[in-house]
């Protein structure tokens, strides 16, 4: 196993990307503290799926866009002992919601407030008590972008999505940097990944998804999953600073098979 005798935070994990990463862990053989905002439901149904690994798990709710809510979190969670692995997976949904319904500017406020600052803050909490666990343990940030955020994509969810996920994985980068060599930190960009919005997409957008992976194909929730056990496992203690695309390989030329 190779989360053995590791403990994970896993932020946004009632669902998704981050139930699916919650599971991965589990089978990995990591213990886990599990948070959410507001759906409790969802993220116990993720605690008993994780219990039958016969790993130990708890949950949290907070609004990380708060500060003192956020503090609270991170208080209460290091008051449970050593933490070795912290993924800031918790994001805004803009999509599928009645988020969707709002203006441009009302979703870049919400993304804004949650997928940059809140987790900026998170991570400037976590950072010292990190450091202390990675003076003599395995010790991991691991946050989430997006494959497009640098290179650019038309429409609204481009110029949402680009700016406040390329925000993240340079900060990602800077981090890296402060807390080497002790915390190793590092960035996921997922690409086309079907989640809840995904499984519902029009047909336009579901050829796109397709055409826009080398592997011709969505991307699922267990892709990214795996990708944060490599990234988080105490055997990838030589990667830090770095963005991992789990895209499929993004073909922009939406050529396949590529020409020569």
């Amino acid at each position: 196993m190779q989360l053995k005798q590791q403990t994970a935070v896993i932020t946004g994990a009632s669902s998704g990307i981050g139930r699916a990463i919650a599971l991965a862990f589990a089978q990995q053989g990591a213990n886990l503290i599990l948070h959410t905002k507001s759906n409790q439901a969802g993220l116990e149904e993720t605690v008993t799926m994780a219990k039958q690994h016969g790993i130990q798990c708890t949950q949290h709710l907070a609004d990380l866009t708060c500060a003192e809510s956020r503090e609270q979190f991170v208080q209460s969670v290091f008051e449970t002992g050593k933490i070795n692995i912290w993924i800031n997976n918790a994001g805004t949904d803009i999509l599928t919601n009645e988020n969707a319904k709002l203006s441009f500017t009302e979703k870049l406020q919400l993304l804004w407030a949650m997928d940059v600052h809140g987790t900026i803050e998170i991570c400037r909490l976590i950072s010292e008590p990190l450091t202390e666990v990675g003076k003599n343990a395995n010790a991991v940030i691991l946050n989430m972008g997006w494959d497009q955020a640098e290179l650019g994509q038309s429409g609204d969810s481009g110029q949402l999505f680009g700016p406040t996920k390329a925000a993240i994985m340079a900060y990602s980068r800077s981090l890296a940097r402060t807390l080497a060599p002790h915390v190793r930190v590092n960035c996921l960009a997922p690409g086309w990944i079907r989640t809840s919005w995904g499984a519902e997409a029009p047909d336009h957008w579901d050829q796109r998804a397709r055409n826009e992976a080398l592997m011709q194909r969505w991307g699922s929730p267990d892709d990214v999953a795996n990708s944060a056990v490599y990234a988080a496992a105490p055997s990838s203690s030589f990667i830090t600073g770095q963005t991992i695309r789990v895209n499929g390989g993004l073909n922009h030329e939406q050529i396949f098979p590529p020409q020569p």
